[in-house]
């Protein structure tokens, strides 16, 4: 193989990785790519380890960078000795921009679609940039403002991934439930859900990224409550579990709201799972504001969380407010982070027994449909969806 991409941060990432897989396919010169993140300042060290890693292991490779993080510092980036190039993320998808590179031969378009050959779950960008301004966050200006795949543009992408045995489709984009608001007539992600689910009776799995919430618009919740082909795992972008915490950080729920919506989808179908992003050691946080944070974890139920120690990312307002000491972050971070291994440990003991339909994954392990963890049997094929029922938990797997 002559080229390899190397994917940082989120699933948006990960999907454009796979077209920019395809786009520099047949390169003359070995080809090494990092698809940057700058979510936090250690997901930014983490990428340029990456670029220094890769020229190591690949001193006479063509190495170019592209992602958030070279977006956001590019300068940073072009004075590392090891980077040749680095690309926009408003250019890392256009085939131009990587046939205009010196030293290449002429590129033939992507022949297969994103994840086909690699994954045994295809992730659908359908949206990316954001406008919303949270103080915390960077990625608007990595991304730009919101920008939204037309309907008939993501059920094309779908096509091509039914096509090549796909099983399960996850909706992804840096701001998924905004999308549709820059569409003619403004559709609403539900529109854009039951549209696929319309088109593609025989899709067996449709998964979404994560949501905000308060963009949660009626037939979305319809569709996730009601709707078995439409994957029992929520994944909100919570933040916070205190109301002045949320108000500082510009998000647009409260606690109350949050925890509401978690009981509401719970009650109308009881076998969805509860994911949330929470970031601990926000600035100003107190001990009285990291005690709701560990708390709205067991209110809400969450059994899959992400848990991000504040890192301040220069040119937000969140960086110019009274910082909370690195080492109190860390330590409020392995709290909540041990509050959300509580309830996924009593969580998976509540599934031992249960008979379930696992996706099967590349490495033996799947997933059922609300994203419980699996240890598949030996010789299951990648890709099959399999009935099991595990009698224990052991490493983190169900088995």
């Amino acid at each position: 193989m002559s080229e390899t991409v190397v994917t940082l941060g989120c699933r948006l990432n990960l999907a454009e990785s796979e077209t920019i897989r395809g786009l520099i396919a047949g390169a003359e010169r070995r080809t090494v790519v990092v698809n940057s993140c700058a979510v936090t300042a250690e997901a930014v060290r983490q990428s340029r380890r990456a670029v220094r890693r890769l020229r190591a292991a690949h001193p006479d490779a063509r190495l170019l960078v592209t992602g958030c993080a070279a977006t956001i510092s590019p300068d940073d980036f072009t004075a590392m000795a090891e980077v040749d190039v680095v690309v926009a993320n408003a250019a890392k998808l256009d085939p131009a921009a990587w046939l205009a590179m010196p030293e290449r031969a002429a590129l033939p378009p992507p022949t297969r679609p994103a994840s086909a050959a690699r994954h045994t779950r295809a992730f659908v960008p359908v949206q990316t940039g954001c406008d919303h301004a949270c103080t915390f966050c960077i990625i608007p200006a990595g991304r730009g403002k919101s920008l939204s795949q037309p309907i008939a543009e993501v059920l094309r992408a779908v096509e091509r991934h039914l096509a090549s045995g796909t099983r399960e489709v996850v909706l992804t984009g840096v701001d998924v439930t905004g999308w549709g608001a820059d569409l003619p007539d403004a559709p609403k992600l539900g529109d854009l859900v039951a549209a696929i689910l319309r088109a593609f009776p025989a899709l067996p799995r449709l998964r979404l990224s994560s949501l905000d919430g308060v963009e949660i618009d009626g037939l979305l919740f319809e569709l996730i409550t009601g709707e078995a082909r439409v994957m029992p795992h929520v994944h909100l972008s919570l933040q916070a579990g205190h109301d002045l915490t949320l108000k500082r950080m510009k998000r647009r729920h409260t606690r109350a709201e949050a925890v509401a919506l978690s009981e509401r989808l719970r009650t109308a179908r009881p076998e969805i799972a509860i994911g949330a992003d929470l970031i601990a050691g926000f600035p100003t946080e107190d001990a009285a504001m990291h005690a709701a944070n560990v708390a709205i974890v067991e209110d809400c139920g969450v059994v899959h969380g992400h848990v991000f120690p504040y890192s301040p990312r220069p040119g937000t307002p969140a960086a110019r407010m009274p910082q909370v000491p690195p080492p109190v972050v860390r330590e409020r971070a392995a709290e909540v982070r041990a509050a959300v291994s509580a309830t996924r440990a009593r969580w998976l003991e509540g599934l031992v027994g249960t008979t379930r339909e696992v996706l099967a994954e590349r490495d033996g392990t799947g997933h059922s449909p609300d994203f419980a963890p699996y240890r598949l049997p030996e010789g299951t094929a990648p890709g099959q969806i399999v009935l099991l029922t595990p009698t224990r938990i052991r490493e983190g797997l169900l088995e």
